[in-house]
């Protein structure tokens, strides 16, 4: 930034001549009271990423004084600017007021230091800070962007441990499991601090694997953590209590008697560890009302009530008793003090309908399955509203006079809501701020809501409120610690009950509204490691919820401020920022933590609001009117009145070339570019600049010589991490949807395809070129099989049992759904996530359910042909309502996938007929790049089998790296598929984060609505019996299957630039989002330039300068373990050795591999990267370095890579 005017000296000296005649009047006392020492300035060095350990500190009370007293300092030296200051300056009193916990203004001057710094992303510690900020707004996927690339661009950040926590806490709300445990596991192993001790991630992990549903890796991780010595005993409870509640529901052990025995023992064990756990009491109550000790459960959930806030699981719970009981006015009591807690909770609203039903009231019992049906958390909807019609029928049928003069033994339920409420919910209510006082010795963690929650504006705690459905053993409460001093992590799934109820029931508990809470400064006096607060030295991320009574949609971020000065704001879902049917226009986040605002509610002295967002990556944190507590000539007046909104949609960064030659990272101290002409520069002159990301002069056209005579002159703090785009661009994003947009029109466009009649057609050279345009992103060749007279009756199911019939088979179990759509499983709402199962089976046995579904079939079709008229009949109505809702449940059918034939002994025959292909579509050819990786890929550089029944879907995804895929339909039936070109998959990947799910693991089916209301074009067609589909590089796409059939594929990677650019762009997308690059395109780049004579200058380029990048990044390591009296042992490689990767972050290694000294004892060589050896071991005194590449050697191969004549030039 070229500087313009003042300097933060000048300011301080306080220039006369520049000071505006406003400063003037203020006086020079001010000026002299907010000047900084020497002393001081030294004392906030190093202070941008101690957010969260500020007050672990001895003196955090004083280090809070001097924070304000450097914000007024620096708000001083912006009015004397007129805000026309260097782009740092804002960054610094981002990080000062995000200390403070004033995050208002933190974003305020973040986003300040964002639009000004044209290279923010080289700055971790402000990435950092601004994901804590969208974090504390419950902004989940924007925080989760910021928190990856910070990551990214400094692996090595010293809050990676903290990232890693938050961002496992985030994914698991998101329901993306397998992500949530690669980061809880990446911060497990780390040995540094973090608000977590490592039992307590612990704990965290095995409360996912319940949360998945995986009960036995569960059961034996809480087991585990039993085994602790010196277990807290807060962890120990909570434990005890998970392990309770799930013998209680599950089949862990035994019959129910043996599993109610030890449901009892653990939580009675539970117990005597925090005997004022009114969760606890409340499972011990559930436990006992399923053996039939009624008094006993009587007495627990009284203990729970008195023990904790009142939740309406209890009171439902308690109705349930009663109604066993024969007391149905006690129940009606229960049920009335369970749904006036929570309006929504379906479960209470059910059990009332019965209770009327019973009582022969039945226009009571509909309004009260009405009001089931209309919550969120209802999940046997369809059930309700069969009896409901039913209901209603016999009301019809029944006279007007015998109602009105029908006895009710009970009230109405108008009458029934205005009764008083019972003295012992009451009294509760006094006790609740007071019971959250004592605070600072708990553990608090993850809280885990249910479907939806409930705000009672009388209390200052938010209460759980789960549905408490009594229709099913399988089913669980959410877990929560019923002492208001403990918000625990929790069980997920669906209490059941066990009362007389009629309805069935298949819910289960939704693990996706994990809500999380910021500890802030006051909450980490909690978790300080000073003797007073040792036990409690860490604080997790709890969270509050809350909800409008009558309107989910209208979501309040409330902020609060108890009377023990802990700092809360209540959650929203990051779905509900994204859709802008769910968030409310007066959504509003309320920045003074002493206010609770709710919607609807005016602010007087903020007017802070979150807009609805249009696309996942907006954030529009807007700030339109400066609080009255600020004065006119504040500096925030210069940020605060302006809307300052973060659009990350227009810093989206598009890699259009790797090559530049003389780049270099611009500076950031006003040197390296010119940007805002009227940008005044003021040297803040407290600390060193915030820290970047190295770089080097020298260019891929340095020799190797003179790039390792640079790598020496970086000494230590040149150290690479390794990135092969970093120098040259910022951290991979999607693209933005290509502008200008398509007409309507256009968005249905034809499928190229080519038509072969001969061999000679399909060798033909134009046909090559036509399939790796990137103009095209999928060609069809029709008739391939038959040109080349291909013999696909080796690849039919008949052959296959035949050849090798125990060969594995992976079948993933799908709903048969309708056409092209996708419906939740009630058949409610079309959906993009894609539910399917994985198990394994074996050829023989997956041919002979092919074989019967297709007898069963057959059957059906007989069927339907002797009722013609009522099939036609059928077929109108059901396309009539095609639109609008479908039949479930679902018939569910099986997809064989991932079966593969790269043994050349087992598939000898199938893999000879593939060598008739061209050369372009080949497994093996020397101008695919697969072949030159040295070893084989399952079901890239080798044949991979489907085998389908009709309904089979491929859901939505690329392919691994971007590279191009080959996929010949063996028949008899035919395939459909759905397309996608490389520029759109941005606007995928904006639906899938909108969704709740991760494009590149998650599973999911497009809705065409949505990419047609989007301007996303998609190509449809066929797919025929001989039929080869090539899909170039990057392209999207999803397959189902019309007919029953088997299809063959593989990937290919043409030798182009645009093919390489691609792979390397989703290698570093993949690091970002630590997904596994099944490609390694280090290793890969180095066999090319070994192998292969380059022509292409632009391909040339890329190649070399990652040649470049990695030889750097090794020379620099190498150097920089040698000086540090790490010796390098030598490994070598053979042959046909796959990649190493890192065992932790499975990102790729190249040459030097960090070995544990057990690991390399044992000759076992568990690969490490040096980021997370460093992480486990400081000092790397446990580790081994091996090399697998003589420095020399790699030096050669580079200084030998230079780029070949091309053809037309030779010739």
């Amino acid at each position: 930034m070229k500087s313009y005017g003042l300097s933060l000296t000048t300011a301080a000296l306080g220039n006369e001549e520049k000071k505006m005649a406003a400063e003037k009047a203020r006086g020079e006392g001010e000026e002299g009271s907010f000047s900084l020492t020497v002393e001081e300035k030294k004392a906030l060095c190093g202070l941008d990423s101690f957010f969260g350990f500020l007050t672990r500190c001895k003196d955090g009370a004083k280090m809070k004084t001097l924070l304000n007293k450097a914000i007024h300092f620096y708000e001083s030296l912006i009015v004397k600017a007129e805000g026309k200051v260097e782009s740092d300056f804002f960054c610094q009193l981002g990080h000062f007021n995000l200390l403070l916990e004033d995050y208002s203004k933190a974003l305020s001057s973040y986003q300040r230091y964002y639009s000004l710094q044209t290279d923010y992303w080289k700055n971790a510690a402000f990435l950092y800070g601004l994901g804590l900020v969208y974090f504390y707004y419950n902004a989940f996927q924007w925080a989760i962007r910021a928190f990856q690339e910070v990551l990214y661009v400094d692996p090595n950040f010293c809050r990676a441990k903290e990232i890693h926590l938050r961002l496992g806490f985030m994914f698991k709300m998101n329901t993306d499991y397998e992500s949530s445990l690669k980061h809880f596991q990446l911060a497990l192993i780390d040995c540094n601090v973090c608000t977590l001790s490592s039992v307590e991630i612990q704990f965290h992990i095995a409360h996912l694997y319940e949360t998945q549903r995986k009960y036995h890796s569960a059961k034996a991780a809480y087991e585990q953590l039993l085994q602790i010595e010196s277990l807290p005993s807060q962890v120990k409870a909570t434990v005890l209590q998970q392990l309770g509640w799930m013998h209680h529901n599950m089949d862990l052990i035994g019959d129910n008697t043996t599993k109610e025995r030890y449901a009892i023992q653990y939580l009675q064990k539970s117990l005597e560890e925090d005997p004022n756990s009114g969760q606890s009491w409340y499972f011990l109550g559930r436990c006992y009302s399923c053996i039939g000790k009624v008094q006993d459960a009587f007495v627990s959930y009284r203990q729970s009530i008195d023990k904790s806030e009142a939740s309406a699981d209890t009171w439902c719970s308690i109705g349930v008793l009663y109604q066993q009981q024969n007391q149905p006015m006690d129940a009606l009591q229960a049920y009335i003090c369970a749904v006036q807690l929570d309006h929504g909770h379906a479960a209470a609203w059910m059990d009332l309908g019965i209770l009327y039903e019973s009582c022969n009231q039945p226009q009571d019992a509909i309004k009260c399955y009405l009001n089931a049906a209309r919550s969120k958390s209802c999940n046997n909807t369809s059930a309700l509203t069969s009896r409901i019609k039913f209901l209603q029928a016999q009301l019809c049928n029944l006279p007007q006079s015998s109602l009105q003069n029908k006895t009710k033994l009970l009230p109405s339920i108008e009458e029934a809501w205005s009764l008083p409420i019972p003295a012992e919910l009451t009294s509760r209510q006094g006790a609740m701020n007071t019971a959250q006082q004592s605070v600072s010795d708990t553990w608090n963690s993850v809280q885990t809501a249910s479907h939806h929650s409930v705000q009672q504006k009388v209390y200052t705690q938010c209460f759980t409120a789960q549905k408490l459905q009594s229709f099913g053993k399988d089913q669980q409460p959410p877990f929560q610690t019923g002492s208001t001093r403990y918000l625990q992590a929790a069980s997920t799934n669906d209490q059941n009950q066990n009362g007389n109820h009629t309805l069935p029931q298949n819910s289960k508990g939704d693990a996706q509204n994990h809500f999380l809470r910021i500890p802030t400064s006051e909450e980490q006096k909690i978790i300080n490691f000073t003797k007073e607060s040792k036990d409690s030295r860490s604080k997790s991320l709890t969270s509050k919820t809350s909800r409008k009574d009558r309107d989910t949609s209208n979501i309040c971020v409330n902020a609060k401020k108890h009377s023990n000065h802990i700092y809360q704001i209540s959650s929203v879902p990051i779905s509900s920022l994204n859709n802008k049917e769910s968030v409310s226009p007066d959504l509003i986040i309320v920045d003074n933590p002493q206010l609770s605002v709710l919607v609807g509610e005016t602010i007087d002295n903020v007017d802070h609001d979150i807009g609805t967002c249009d696309k996942v990556n907006n954030v529009h944190l807007a700030i339109h009117k400066k609080p009255d507590n600020l004065s006119a000539s504040s500096p925030s007046s210069a940020i605060s009145t302006e809307t300052l909104s973060l659009k990350l949609t227009e810093q989206t960064h598009i890699v259009t070339s790797f090559i530049s030659p003389h780049s270099g990272l611009h500076t950031i101290n006003g040197e390296g570019h010119e940007n805002l002409e009227s940008s005044a520069s003021v040297n803040v002159g407290l600390r060193p600049r915030s820290q970047i990301i190295p770089s080097m002069s020298v260019s891929i056209y340095s020799s190797s010589t003179e790039v390792l005579k640079a790598c020496r002159s970086l000494g230590k703090n040149g150290l690479s991490n390794g990135h092969i785009l970093l120098d040259i661009c910022p951290p991979p994003r999607p693209p933005t949807s290509p502008y200008p947009p398509l007409p309507k029109e256009k968005l249905n466009p034809p499928t190229p395809s080519i038509y072969l009649e001969n061999k000679r057609d399909a060798f033909f050279p134009p046909l090559h070129q036509f399939c790796i345009n990137p103009k095209n992103p999928v060609t069809v060749i029709r008739g391939l099989a038959g040109a080349l007279k291909l013999d696909l009756g080796l690849f039919s199911t008949k052959t296959l049992v035949e050849a090798n019939n125990e060969h594995i088979v992976e079948v993933r179990t799908q709903l048969l759904q309708p056409a092209d759509e996708n419906w939740d499983p009630s058949g409610t709402k079309k959906i993009w996530r894609y539910e399917n199962k994985s198990s394994h089976t074996t050829i023989a046995k997956y041919a002979q359910y092919q074989a019967c579904s297709f007898q069963e079939s057959l059957r059906e079709e007989n069927e339907r042909r002797t009722q013609v008229k009522d099939y036609s009949d059928n077929e109108s109505t059901c396309s009539d309502n095609s639109g609008r809702r479908q039949k479930a449940p679902f018939k569910t059918i099986k997809c064989g996938i991932n079966i593969d034939l790269s043994d050349n002994k087992k598939w000898k025959l199938q893999l000879h007929e593939l060598t008739k292909l061209p050369a372009f579509v080949r497994v093996v050819s020397a101008g695919n790049l697969l072949s030159h990786v040295g070893y084989t890929i399952l079901g890239m550089n080798s044949v991979q089998l489907c085998m389908k029944v009709p309904g089979s879907r491929i859901p939505g995804h690329q392919e691994n790296n971007n590279f191009c895929s080959v996929n010949i339909n063996i028949g008899p039936g035919d395939c459909e598929w759905f397309v996608v070109p490389e520029d759109y998959w941005g606007v995928l990947n904006d639906f899938c984060e909108k969704n709740n799910l991760n494009f590149l693991m998650s599973s999911w089916w497009p809705n065409l609505e949505d990419l047609y209301e989007a301007n996303v074009p998609v190509y449809r067609f066929i797919q025929r019996p001989g039929d080869l589909v090539w899909i170039n590089a990057g392209t999207v796409h999803w397959v189902q299957a019309i007919g029953w059939c088997n299809n063959i594929t593989w990937n290919v990677g043409p030798l182009t630039a645009f093919q390489y650019k691609l792979a390397v762009e989703r290698y570093e997308w993949n690091k970002l989002q630590s997904v596994k690059s099944v490609v390694p395109m280090v290793h890969l780049s180095w066999n090319m330039a070994r192998n292969i004579k380059v022509s292409d200058p632009k391909l040339f380029e890329m190649i070399k300068y990652c040649l470049l990048k990695i030889l750097k990044h090794c020379q620099t390591l190498r150097e920089a373990l040698v000086a540090a009296g790490k010796e390098v042992l030598w490994h070598g490689r053979i042959n046909d050795e796959p990649a190493p990767y890192c065992s932790i972050c499975e990102v790729e290694v190249f040459n030097l591999l960090f070995v544990t000294n057990e690991s390399n004892s044992q000759k076992t060589y568990i690969v490490h990267c040096q980021n997370c050896a460093r992480k486990t071991s400081g000092n790397l005194e446990n580790f081994v370095v091996l090399e697998q590449y003589k420095m020399e050697d790699l030096i050669q191969v580079y200084d030998q890579f230079t780029l070949a004549p091309s053809l037309s030039s030779a010739s």
